[in-house]
């Protein structure tokens, strides 16, 4: 089977159930982005694998990523709250799992005292592009709810990932033995 179908190429794609929309539906663009933080994030479980001192990051991100393609797949199904075509749905326990990682992770950490500016070591700093991309994904996700139906989990998720890739940021920054960056005013 060739990877290329030609479906597109008047700029429409299928949701799943298989209604055609343009490829600026703001359906479309957030789970683009979502997928843009999905590959983010591999890129950084990549530049994370050079290092020894970051084996449950990586199996953080690892979960994380397969948890985006449930995100990816229940913005896809056009039908929420029911789902007609046995598509996964984003739950609230996802972002609630979370928690207690940034929490153990915390506790590695100093207290913030100033504004972190993104950067340090390499890590740290694809890390800190993974943190913008999924903001952006969250605005994508939060426009297109304001016109279609979106499940509201999903907000929660990735406000959470977002919260919880800046305290990864700043731990890769320390097992590394960098100090955050300050902001200087």
């Amino acid at each position: 089977m060739k990877i290329y179908t030609k479906t597109g190429d008047k700029g429409e794609t299928g949701l799943i159930g298989g209604r055609r929309v343009s490829k600026a539906d703001p359906r479309i663009v957030a789970y683009g982005a979502v997928d843009e933080l999905n590959s983010s994030l591999g890129m950084a479980i990549c530049m994370l694998r050079t290092e020894k001192v970051f084996p449950d990051l990586i199996d953080v991100f690892t979960k994380v990523q397969n948890d985006l393609f449930i995100v990816g797949s229940d913005l896809a199904d056009p039908d929420y709250p029911e789902s007609k075509h046995n598509s996964p749905r984003t739950t609230e326990g996802m972002a609630f799992a979370l928690e207690p990682i940034m929490d153990k992770y915390e506790e590695e950490l100093p207290p913030i005292t100033f504004f972190i500016l993104p950067g340090g070591n390499t890590q740290a700093s694809m890390l800190h592009i993974c943190r913008g991309v999924a903001r952006r994904a969250e605005t994508a996700v939060v426009l297109l709810s304001k016109v279609q139906p979106v499940n509201p989990a999903i907000v929660v998720y990735l406000n959470r990932l977002s919260d919880m890739i800046f305290v990864a940021a700043r731990l890769a920054n320390k097992r590394l033995g960098l100090p955050d960056v300050e902001w200087q005013k």
